[in-house]
């Protein structure tokens, strides 16, 4: 147990004091530096955005299957699900209680960085995704940078990371989040039964693959996301007279710059800024690579169309999502306590509202969510196995079947180790990806202004 405890706090060491700090700059190096050479598209299309997104799927039927692929709203879909995880509740409640609520405001930056990097990369992954041995499209990074930088050697690399990722954040730290959000409520669910039930009802989808995973998310995302968008509505009209005061706050406590250079106040600037950012990239995943992996699984040939798509998830989980959960904390004023932290911080601040709603609201929220996010990175981990192991079936049944296992694994265990680690592969996964979108910038940028000058 010591020896455990000790390689915990060694991996969180490294995670903290150089991976995140190297993940963080290298994001944020990558969204302004694609910013400027695409003229801030993020600003200058998004009345399109929006048009070709949620405007069209209420013109279009984005149910319809198609032989090779799955559609653009499946393919969203599927990469909210794997996006809209516990991070979008839990982790804004830990950035806002770490780095106070100018913390909000550089969570937004990191959202208009993060939308024209994730428009990128999602761009790449259409124009080079292949067909499979069984004609279906798939794609991602490992096939751009395969494709695209002819770097076969990154591109495994990049698979391996995200294999061991999915494995981690994308399903171990949300089995675990499901497990203790129903024992520590109300109902006392043991944490034996809620594995059992989860490990039953992720077999039934992921079995299926691809189409089973998207056709399962399309009805799952819009649910919660509703779910959770119309309970937090209610709390802030109930509190609409501090909605003013709150943005006022969030703005100065952010841009305080001459207090960086000065004693305790500068140290609390700074952990704003670190702590908005990596929330932020961690709640919309812009740069990591996984998103692109389902939009590759898409059938349409409009590489910017989808990238839009990837922008709008950005804009969604971010801007949206987070900023709802973030007005809610804030807008009750239980966060300046300081004894109440992530989950349950936000049922206190849902509670404060609605006096005994606030566990209904929040631990139904991180079950659909961190369920929608197992199921979307089963499929991202699915790709990195066909494209390592190229036609064995064997090797996608070994991977479905260690996947279901780690599901009750991590609903009856505690996972420290797992979250360092899984938090290190992502770094791992982000860096060889946002070398790919930088030296396929020129690809981006054809495809970009060949499809606007239309």
């Amino acid at each position: 147990m010591y020896i455990l405890f000790s390689f915990n706090t060694l991996l969180n060491m490294i995670n903290s004091l150089v991976l995140t700090p190297v993940m963080i700059i290298a994001l944020i190096g990558t969204g302004v530096y694609l910013s400027i050479i695409t003229k801030f598209l993020q600003f200058r299309k998004f009345k399109i955005m929006i048009k070709a997104t949620i405007g069209s799927s209420f013109k279009n039927k984005p149910k319809e299957i198609h032989k090779n692929g799955v559609n653009p709203f499946q393919a969203v879909s599927t990469a909210l699900a794997g996006t809209l995880g516990t991070g979008s509740i839990a982790g804004v409640a830990t950035a806002i209680t770490a780095g106070g609520p100018g913390a909000v405001f550089w969570m937004w930056v990191s959202a208009i960085l993060g939308m024209v990097t994730k428009y990128a990369e999602i761009l790449l992954s259409v124009k080079f995704k292949e067909k499979n041995n069984k004609g279906k499209w798939t794609g991602g990074p490992m096939y751009y940078i395969k494709n695209g930088m002819k770097n076969k050697g990154l591109a495994i690399f990049f698979a391996i990371t995200s294999l061991i990722a999915c494995m981690g954040i994308g399903n171990a730290v949300q089995s675990n989040a499901i497990a203790n959000a129903l024992n520590n409520s109300t109902l006392k669910v043991s944490t034996e039964m809620t594995g059992i039930i989860l490990t039953i009802a992720v077999s039934g989808v992921i079995i299926g693959g691809i189409k089973r995973i998207a056709s399962a998310n399309e009805k799952l995302v819009p649910f919660m996301a509703m779910f959770y968008i119309v309970f937090s509505l209610l709390v802030l009209i109930i509190n609409i007279y501090r909605i003013p005061s709150i943005f006022v706050t969030i703005f100065r406590e952010a841009l305080k710059f001459r207090s960086v250079i000065g004693g305790g106040s500068g140290y609390c600037i700074m952990s704003a800024i670190k702590n908005g950012f990596s929330k932020g990239i961690f709640s919309n995943e812009a740069g990591l690579g996984s998103a692109p992996i389902a939009h590759g699984a898409t059938y349409t040939q409009n590489a910017v169309e989808q990238g839009l798509w990837g922008m709008f998830e950005v804009f969604f989980t971010t801007i949206v999502i987070c900023t709802m959960s973030a007005l809610v904390i804030l807008s009750t004023g239980i966060w300046e306590i300081g004894e109440i932290y992530g989950s349950a911080l936000c049922i206190a601040s849902f509670n404060e509202s609605f006096p005994g709603i606030g566990e209904t609201v929040v631990t139904t929220s991180t079950i659909l969510f961190s369920l929608s996010t197992i199921l979307g990175w089963a499929y991202y981990g699915e790709v990195s196995i066909k494209f390592l192991f190229k036609k064995s079936e064997f090797a996608i049944l070994i991977y479905r079947i260690i996947y279901i296992i780690v599901v009750y694994i991590s609903a009856i265990s505690s996972f420290h180790v797992i979250w360092n680690l899984s938090e290190i592969m992502n770094t791992f996964m982000a860096l060889p990806n946002l070398i790919a979108v930088i030296s396929l910038r020129k690809v981006i940028l054809k495809t970009t202004n060949d499809y606007f000058k239309k």
